[in-house]
């Protein structure tokens, strides 16, 4: 009988896990290319573009192939690098320009009577620029146009990053600059702020007018809130809709030892996939997605204690829509999501197609286990939704077995684009190198 009672006691657990959803999937084993130094699938070839343009955050791809890389850094006097192979010979001349660092880029084309217009629009800290483009230019010529300014000045989560929809609107994310808008920043035991007031202003995606210039962050429209930081946003042309992947919140063990434990934090909370639409709220900073719960939770600043569901009127005073959004899909936590790209070229096989690929800039939030994330997920979609379980596509940018800490990693990747050959691209934050991923058979 105690022989019985011990073979259920361990079977028990094991039933339970099996009916969590998988936030790590078993992963086909990936091939080296050791030419491009990272790993991809069997039938896949990288290769280096470039060794080093300097600190990429994202970057883009015109029609020709030309590739543009915004930096973080001044390098050689510039903060976009632009590259050109112009023999096909696979060497590239690369050009800098621009005066201020930031992360989002994006490239435009406008149909008018008289022909087609091109803008190269990037970000910096607080504003969304661009310039046109002549005819056959390495370096946009045009004037350096502000097309929105104002966003508020501050020390974190800083990043603009940029995505157009069909009709050329423009949406920026506008990232909160706090973990939990504690009264107290990351002080242990410090409440949350009811209807906290960084909201009015980050925590969210606002949408412009893409063809005016001069607006600044009050003439756009808060299109989404509740969302702490995605630096990965993209408009789905297939769903016609604007989709994001959020850095989730910190700290949760360190913050509210009483509750969390370290491994707790290790796998709380989830990078939350959302499929957006006008009037969006994601729930930050009140609540955190529970990807092995598969459940929206209280958040402690505000109430919580790792075990509470949220339900909307739990938090006194709070104003406003409380029917905060499930994601669409539970990533694993600390990843760093920093980009997000959907796959609608013909250069993959069928399977890629429509759906979408997410750069994980890797985090510290772990400590003291390893470091996740250094890798560029594949995330299949059918009929506009994740189905299936999500891949890693491309691993080993880091150049170790384990990472205990990010600034250990010799490459992040960070930036991801889509060539007109329908290659990948993907940047890396540390050296500036940039890969190209291509399908060869198999």
């Amino acid at each position: 009988m105690h022989y019985l009672l011990k073979v259920l006691a361990l079977i028990a657990p094991l039933c339970l896990l099996a009916k969590l959803p998988q936030q790590n999937p078993r992963q086909p084993p990936l091939k080296e290319d050791v030419d491009a130094g990272i790993n991809v699938p069997e039938g896949f070839e990288a290769e280096i573009v470039h060794e080093g343009v300097g600190p990429a955050r994202h970057l883009t791809v015109r029609h020709n192939g030309d590739i543009y890389a915004r930096l973080s850094k001044v390098t050689d006097g510039g903060t976009i690098a632009a590259l050109r192979d112009a023999d096909g010979d696979g060497v590239y001349v690369v050009e800098y320009f621009g005066a201020d660092t930031g992360t989002g880029i994006e490239l435009t084309t406008t149909s008018t009577p008289a022909g087609t217009i091109e803008h190269l629009y990037y970000s910096t800290k607080t504003e969304v620029l661009r310039q046109e483009f002549g005819s056959d230019e390495l370096v946009p010529a045009g004037p350096v146009e502000t097309v929105v300014l104002g966003f508020p000045r501050q020390r974190a989560h800083t990043a603009k990053s940029l995505a157009f929809d069909d009709s050329g609107n423009l949406f920026v994310n506008s990232g909160a600059p706090s973990n939990a808008c504690q009264e107290q920043q990351r002080v242990p035991g410090s409440p949350g702020v009811v209807n906290c007031q960084q909201l009015e202003k980050t925590g969210g995606i606002w949408v412009f007018e893409s063809g005016q210039t001069g607006q600044k962050q009050r003439d756009g429209q808060r299109y989404a809130t509740g969302l702490r930081h995605c630096v990965a946003i993209a408009w789905n042309p297939q769903t016609s809709k604007l989709y994001c992947v959020m850095h989730g919140r910190d700290q949760l063990d360190y913050l509210w030892p009483e509750y969390f434990t370290a491994s707790d934090n290790a796998k709380l909370p989830a990078e939350e996939m959302h499929e957006l639409t006008l009037g969006s709220n994601a729930g930050w900073p009140y609540t955190y997605w529970n990807g092995y719960a598969n459940k929206r939770m209280l958040g402690p600043e505000y109430g919580g204690n790792g075990k509470r569901v949220w339900k909307p009127g739990q938090i006194k005073g709070l104003e406003g829509d409380q029917n905060f959004q499930d994601p669409i899909l539970a990533l694993p936590a600390h990843w760093a999501p920093n980009d997000l790209l959907f796959y609608t070229t013909e250069q993959f096989p069928e399977r890629y197609r429509g759906g979408a690929f997410v750069a994980f800039h890797g985090s510290w939030n772990r400590t003291p286990y390893p470091q996740g994330g250094f890798n560029v997920v594949f995330v299949p979609f059918v009929d506009g939704k994740p189905r299936g379980d999500w891949k890693v596509f491309a691993d080993g940018f880091p150049q170790m077995k384990e990472v205990k800490s990010p600034g250990k990693a010799v490459y992040r990747p960070c930036g991801l684009a889509i060539g007109p050959d329908g290659a990948l691209y993907v940047s890396d934050s540390k050296q500036g190198r940039i890969w190209r991923i291509r399908y060869t058979g198999g």
